[in-house]
């Protein structure tokens, strides 16, 4: 089960013994947590063993262990759903977003005939898909043959990469 839990200092107890290392905590200050009392010392995360009491208030649990946001996220995070391929986006991957779509690098490219699009390149979102300029524009003209007495409308948004 997964923990966003809060800590939070206190002063004035009786000596508690340390959810870390077990001794009496005889400090002036010491952490609450997980309903536990803890040294400031002893507090860290089980990844990167900083000390959670430097790194904000907040501190996350999975499978009894104590993590930092950074570390919970990058074990267990995501960042969302790919818009092209539906998978999973790692929290620490580096992503495309276009209009409030996310997408893996290597899913960034025209929906329709799969061409990577470089720096500079012009794509266009047409019905929450992808396309590059030529297939955007060949679009545009099969609607408009196809209805020739309406205005081709197709909803679209251009972006620059």
């Amino acid at each position: 089960m997964d923990a966003n839990t809060e800590y939070r200092k206190t002063a004035g107890l009786a000596p508690q013994e340390c959810g870390g290392c077990g001794k009496f905590i005889t400090d002036r200050y010491l952490l609450q947590a997980l309903d536990l009392y803890w040294h400031e010392d002893c507090l860290k995360c089980g990844c990167c063993d900083c000390r959670l009491s430097e790194n904000g208030s907040t501190l996350y649990t999975r499978a009894n262990l104590v993590l930092c946001r950074r570390d919970y996220l990058r074990l267990f995070g995501t960042t969302g759903y790919c818009a092209a391929c539906g998978k999973v986006i790692p929290a620490f991957e580096m992503v495309m977003k276009a209009k409030g779509n996310v997408y893996h690098l290597e899913c960034f490219a025209c929906q329709n005939c799969n061409h990577r699009f470089c720096v500079g390149d012009k794509f266009y979102l047409c019905d929450n898909k992808i396309l590059c300029e030529y297939d955007y524009e060949e679009r545009l003209l099969m609607a408009s043959l196809e209805f020739p007495n309406k205005r081709a409308s197709l909803q679209q948004q251009q972006v620059n990469i």
